[in-house]
């Protein structure tokens, strides 16, 4: 029998409920007294950064220093008037770093100005939020797609590999040409480490660049497939539809295919965690329904955005498996034209009778010597290409009618 009686256990309860009540009271805050709050002020990291253009449509992003409400003041004039944040299932999204508004019911083709907002959470209590203060950008400009346009241009850059000064030495040389958006075809890292690398070599130098005026679209490389951080590359970018995708300006229609890596996935430096096949496979499927589709039979000219080519990449099983999924389509449905990178040697390979119909126009390297700036422009009776060096030198054209 236990030597433990009523009474002590009475006792022990008694004990324990008033060591409880103490705790309740060491707990509440005193009366008149405030604990004091971490920094009532936020900064803008990097941003904003246009995405996924649309022709009633904008995608702004940017990156705060601590937890905000987030949102973006705009209009048709520099007075803008109008605000837009961002609702997931009737809560306005908040508490975060990662921002990302989308303007919609925009004018095609209208230039709007714009400018990004961000209001410090200090405290998310259940039934209580306590703001700090607000934080504006500048104001900026933006312009939809206009549907009818007659003409289309865009810059493509490839293989930066973590050198984020090239992106303002290479679009320099765009010089005052009209461009429309800023396509990035693949390895723009050397592999994925964290949030500050995707900061201060992509994010930023193209912010300070271009991003505040004009959109980018960024499909991965190989090289954006490795690394820790690679699973989260996706929460700071937003393409028109995900990871590969399809969209049209003017009288282009693009396609834009994420061909995964170069390796086999059994290759032990992948330690089991990767299926690019099964993926490539997923989109040689989805390809063939974009090509069938009215907008791609009705386009002057059809254009695939891709990292690693078809051909003149060698025969690792990254290249072989695109040119046995990708290629055949691209012959079937009279593709005009492929860009291309990963090879880090610049080339213009127009069609080869029995082997692809259709020209690849493939983007330098890294090294300084090595870069290229691609050019494209189209309207509905040609379609024409330069490359041009880290000089700005022109390294060729190809022209198709």
């Amino acid at each position: 029998m236990s030597d433990f009686s009523t009474s002590n256990r009475r006792g022990f309860i008694t004990s324990i409920a008033r060591l409880s009540a103490l705790s309740v009271i060491s707990l509440s805050p005193v009366k008149g007294f405030s604990a004091p709050l971490r920094n009532a002020s936020v900064s803008i990291i990097t941003g904003p950064y246009l995405q996924s253009a649309g022709t009633t449509s904008m995608s702004i992003r940017w990156i705060t220093s601590e937890n905000c409400y987030g949102w973006v003041e705009y209009g048709e004039t520099a007075a803008l008037g109008k605000k837009a944040h961002t609702v997931t299932d009737g809560l306005v999204n908040a508490h975060s770093r990662i921002q990302e508004v989308v303007l919609t019911d925009l004018v095609p083709g209208q230039q709007y100005y714009y400018k990004i907002a961000s209001k410090v959470i200090l405290d998310f209590q259940p039934y209580k939020l306590i703001y700090g203060e607000t934080t504006y950008s500048s104001v900026y400009t933006l312009q939809t797609i206009d549907p009818h346009a007659m003409q289309t241009n865009w810059l493509v850059l490839n293989d930066i590999h973590d050198r984020p000064h090239s992106f303002g030495e290479l679009i320099r040389h765009a010089g005052e040409a009209p461009y429309d958006f800023v396509f990035l075809n693949g390895d723009m890292f050397d592999y994925q480490t964290d949030e500050q690398q995707l900061i201060d070599h992509l994010i930023h130098p193209c912010t300070e660049t271009f991003a505040t005026k004009k959109p980018f679209m960024f499909v991965r490389g190989n090289h954006e497939t490795r690394g820790k951080f690679a699973r989260q590359l996706r929460e700071y970018f937003t393409n028109p539809g995900g990871q590969y995708f399809s969209f049209q300006t003017g009288p282009v229609f693009t396609v834009a295919l994420d061909t995964g890596e170069d390796k086999p996935d059994s290759e032990p430096v992948y330690a089991g965690i990767v299926d690019f096949d099964q993926y490539r496979r997923q989109q040689a499927m989805w390809l063939e329904k974009q090509l069938q589709s009215r907008a791609a039979k009705k386009a002057s000219f059809r254009v695939v955005m891709m990292h690693i080519p078809t051909f003149y990449s060698g025969d690792w099983h990254g290249t072989m498996h695109c040119r046995e999924l990708f290629s055949p389509l691209f012959d079937r449905y009279k593709v005009d034209l492929v860009i291309a990178g990963h090879t880090h040697k610049h080339g213009i390979h127009p069609p080869v009778k029995g082997q692809h119909n259709y020209p690849i126009i493939i983007g330098g390297g890294p090294k300084d010597g090595k870069r290229t700036l691609i050019k494209v422009s189209a309207d509905s009776k040609q379609l024409l290409v330069k490359m041009l060096g880290d000089d700005g030198a022109e390294l060729g054209e190809y022209k198709i009618n």
